[in-house]
């Protein structure tokens, strides 16, 4: 897949070669801490892969070995793994949790996407970072304010100080979804303004266009992170085929990564 093949990102982000294979870097959290965004290229990208090799090769991309990729096993929820610098490496089996946070540069933090929303961030002022997984379960749980929180419980981090980068993910126009959905927002506690910001009209009765682009960046900013400090990469991952996406190719789609790795101070 060429380079100019590549879909165009939101202005805060570009695209970038491992060993011939794209990842997307944003440029306000590259100071701070080190990461990417994988695509279809990776091994973790097809259909039918060597799991183990695809961490593997995302975890050589981050510059550590595969027992340093501090990795949870996701459950669509808002469960938080901390990794204090000093502490062990990972062992199996992978942690429930959908979010990852640690202050030791010795260890990348890793989750994995289908059409979810990823979210890295980093703390300009700690070098503490986090990397989260949120579906629409995880966005009516309030991943990205509890993933905020997480780096201010264990680390001290300021809200203030907070860069986000959201990736690749499925778009408002792409993913409909039903009362079912709406529904869980509501119980779990979202505002009349929010639902109207992340439920927008569709074009069946008792169905919707969630935008979970929006939702995030909404939560995070609930959460004290700036407006300015929020970037979104702006890629739907169900429109374009060098992404991966369940809604378009059912079972069958690989994985992207989002990966993260605190800085040596």
């Amino acid at each position: 897949m060429a380079a100019m093949d590549l879909p165009a990102p939101g202005d805060d982000f570009e695209w970038r070669r491992h060993d011939g294979r794209a990842a997307l870097v944003c440029r306000a959290l590259e100071p701070h801490a080190m990461h990417l965004f994988t695509t279809r290229e990776w091994m973790l990208g097809g259909a039918a892969n060597d799991r183990d090799a695809g961490w593997l090769e995302v975890a050589r991309a981050m510059s550590v070995d595969a027992a340093h990729l501090a990795r949870v096993h996701q459950v669509h929820g808002a469960s938080v793994l901390v990794r204090r610098r000093g502490d062990p490496p990972p062992r199996e089996p992978l942690r429930d949790a959908d979010i990852v946070a640690s202050d030791d540069p010795s260890i990348a933090l890793a989750i994995q996407t289908a059409d979810c929303v990823p979210l890295l961030m980093a703390d300009r002022r700690t070098g503490a970072v986090a990397a989260a997984h949120a579906g629409w379960r995880g966005l009516a749980a309030r991943v990205p304010l509890v993933a905020v929180r997480a780096l201010a419980h264990a680390f001290a981090s300021s809200p203030s100080d907070v860069i986000v980068a959201i990736g690749p993910s499925i778009c408002a126009q792409k993913y409909e979804v039903d009362a079912a959905v709406r529904d869980a927002f509501a119980a779990s506690g979202a505002t009349d303004e929010e639902m109207a910001r992340w439920f927008l009209p569709g074009t069946r009765a008792q169905h919707w266009q969630f935008d979970g682009w929006r939702a995030a960046a909404d939560q995070l900013e609930a959460a004290g992170v700036a407006a300015g400090n929020i970037h979104a990469a702006a890629l739907c991952s169900a429109t374009h085929a060098q992404l991966c996406s369940y809604r378009r190719a059912g079972a069958g789609a690989g994985r992207m990564a989002a990966a993260i790795r605190a800085r040596s101070r």
